[in-house]
């Protein structure tokens, strides 16, 4: 038997459709790109931001700090 049929048998409604089409209104009326869509792109972006910035503080203590320290370079600074 169906789900459909067995649902309405006992008397149940039928089940909610999950709708994959975003429903948030449009930045523009020409422009396919949803209120959303805008909001997770300055979310992902600002994450990455985020991410390249802790990187750039990880590479500069290993030259800075690191590298001099094992033995694997010596700064030009240093004299």
């Amino acid at each position: 038997m169906g789900e459909a049929r067995r649902r309405a048998n006992q008397g149940l409604p039928p089940r909610k459709k999950i709708s994959a089409k975003d429903d948030s209104p449009r930045i523009v009326s020409w422009l396919p790109i949803t209120q959303k869509q805008k909001d997770r792109f300055y979310s992902v972006t600002t994450r990455g931001a985020w991410i390249g910035i802790a990187l750039l503080v990880v590479l500069w203590l290993v030259v800075r700090f690191v590298g001099p320290a094992v033995g694997w370079w010596i700064p030009a600074d240093a004299r």
